[in-house]
């Protein structure tokens, strides 16, 4: 019966990616994609519309992210089930996707065959994480947490700022800057910003634009 099938929500900036999960979804008979956007403005506007069974959401989009969107969905509508669907394998990325209510996190080079037992396990209500995001997730639970401020340092070491111009920027002291550099490098185990930004790069703590 068409109306026992399960609904699919694709988000992600590129057609092609949403083309391909289509393809791969309609080969299944108890399942069907119900719409596709491109943007999380336009996640959040056709999930309140389409109510699907479950979202397959990427992170990188544009204007508003996938955790942003999955975010606002998921305050608006709690029994929504999204899945993360993405190439971000940082554990900082893992864990703020499912601080924002996604069930489960998935990479795209995931096999086809795991990406449909997951939509089916995660629309009867289970949660499945593979092992490896499970590990990425316990291995973020043992490690010190960067306050709001301190990302904000980051991202502009990461955007080849001085310490002097972080400070004119954020508005504080040149010692507040180094103190923030200070906490930076013991929380991730470096000691220089070459290093903290590589770090943060590979947590996902910060990310390029």
């Amino acid at each position: 019966m068409a109306d026992a099938k399960i609904r699919v929500l694709c988000v992600d900036d590129h057609a092609v990616v949403r083309e391909g999960l289509a393809l791969i979804i309609e080969l299944e008979g108890d399942m069907q994609v119900v719409g596709s956007a491109a943007t999380g403005i336009e996640a959040i506007e056709l999930f309140a519309t389409l109510r699907p069974d479950v979202t397959l959401m990427d992170l990188e989009l544009p204007a508003l992210d996938g955790v942003g969107a999955t975010s606002a969905i998921t305050r608006q509508f709690p029994d929504a089930r999204i899945v993360v669907l993405t190439v971000h394998q940082g554990m900082e990325d893992v864990y703020r996707a499912l601080q924002a209510g996604a069930i489960t996190y998935i990479l795209k080079d995931t096999l086809t065959k795991d990406l449909i037992r997951v939509i089916r396990q995660v629309h009867a209500g289970e949660r499945p994480l593979p092992p490896e995001i499970a590990v990425r997730l316990a291995t973020r639970a043992r490690e010190p947490v960067l306050t709001a401020r301190e990302v904000e340092v980051l991202e502009l070491m990461a955007n080849g700022l001085s310490n002097r111009h972080i400070a004119v920027t954020l508005a504080i002291s040149d010692e507040t800057v180094h103190a923030h550099a200070k906490n930076i490098f013991a929380k991730l185990h470096v000691g220089d910003r070459t290093r903290a930004v590589t770090e943060a790069f590979r947590r996902g703590i910060i990310h390029l634009h």
